[in-house]
């Protein structure tokens, strides 16, 4: 018979951050997190902690762990929306329907106690955390944002009543079809009708990210603020997000474009593709793991496209094809195979045009999903 308990103590949560490296141990797809940072998600540490509630949750059959789950009250979220919608995430499972449905009943019942009356994800807690479940592309690697799962998760979901919310796509680019000079024309015509340019050319990484991560927030709140399950981020969740990327931001993928104030108001971020790095340490930064860790940042063989964003009020300017010429240049490369475009909602057709001008697979399918709480 399953039980399911509660993380309390320090062996349970040392228990819920390491039951996915068992399960998915000689898994050559799934790309583990870093450890630290996830052990880290239960102190003080983590920021969230001030604005949002959690619940951790183990599944035990004669003192094996054989599943978890995490609930997560997104305060910000509810009181922007007007809602009373809790989240899962961190959702690992054997394939046993009862296991799934007691792990379920535990998030749930915890949910409705604090006055929730619906449930959606996989979500964390925010846009920025690994997001929807894998239904279609499991033959793929994995990128370090994003989590792998096993084709029989949204079987068990669905069976404990969550139906579809929303679904994310994601692409592999290889390289740009045709580079028309026609995208470079519009690109300086912009920039010197609006009189913008290129941000801190010739700061290196720390002194680049102190001087303008604030104004490219500042894009994204405005960007992004208006899609699926998004929070805008406090000057506190600011600086958590850039101390836990720090080590593997890279200064040739993080380009912004300002005006004559030096106001971002526009950027595009990439990250080096860290996950094969991290498969072999469990995402440990172990001497030997760290090694392999910066190695992958100085010279990738991919990229994952994180964010880009532009303010509205330059979006019909020509600026907009500035994302393309970006990701030309990161494609001279010769040691880049290709890019990992994460996630994009399937109702962003904007973007989904971008991805046309590519050599490109649409490889892989993410979905959220959601139950009405009785």
């Amino acid at each position: 018979m399953v039980e399911v308990i509660e993380v309390k103590t320090r062996k349970q949560r040392k228990e819920f951050v390491e039951y996915p490296l068992r399960i998915y141990q000689g898994n050559e797809y799934f790309v583990p997190p870093l450890y630290g940072e996830e052990m880290a998600m239960f102190t003080d540490k983590n920021i969230y902690t001030k604005t949002c509630k959690s619940a951790f949750f183990l599944a035990v059959r004669d003192g094996v762990t054989v599943g978890r789950i995490q609930g997560i009250i997104q305060n910000q979220f509810n009181e922007l929306k007007g809602t009373r919608q809790a989240r899962f995430t961190r959702f690992d499972c054997e394939e046993n329907a009862e296991t799934a449905k007691a792990l379920f009943a535990a998030v749930e019942n915890w949910a409705k106690s604090e006055g929730m009356n619906e449930i959606v994800g996989p979500l964390g807690y925010s846009d920025m955390e690994r997001e929807g479940l894998l239904i279609e592309g499991f033959e793929y690697l994995a990128t370090f944002e994003e989590q792998y799962n096993y084709p029989y998760y949204a079987g068990l979901i669905e069976g404990c009543g969550y139906e579809k919310d929303i679904d994310w796509l994601e692409w592999r680019l290889f390289s740009l079809k045709v580079d028309d000079e026609r995208f470079q024309r519009l690109f300086d015509r912009a920039m010197k009708k609006y009189n913008l340019h290129i941000a801190g050319e010739k700061l290196g990484k720390a002194a680049f990210i102190k001087k303008y991560a604030k104004g490219i927030f500042r894009c994204i709140d405005e960007c992004y603020g208006h899609l699926y399950g998004v929070v805008p981020y406090t000057p506190e969740m600011q600086k958590q997000m850039i101390d836990q990327f720090m080590l593997i931001l890279s200064r040739k993928y993080i380009v912004a474009i300002a005006d004559e104030n030096d106001e971002v108001v526009a950027f595009g971020l990439c990250l080096p593709g860290i996950g094969k790095a991290l498969q072999k340490s469990g995402g440990r930064l172990t001497p030997a793991g760290l090694v392999r860790l910066l190695k992958a940042v100085k010279k990738p063989e991919t990229v994952d496209f994180a964010l880009v964003g532009i303010l509205p009020k330059y979006r019909n300017s020509g600026l907009s094809v500035f994302m393309m010429l970006i990701l030309r240049d990161m494609f001279a490369d010769p040691n880049l195979k290709y890019m990992e475009t994460n996630l994009c909602l399937e109702t962003n057709y904007n973007i989904q045009a971008v991805w046309k001008h590519f050599e490109n697979i649409q490889h892989k399918r993410r979905r959220s999903y959601k139950k009405q709480l009785d």
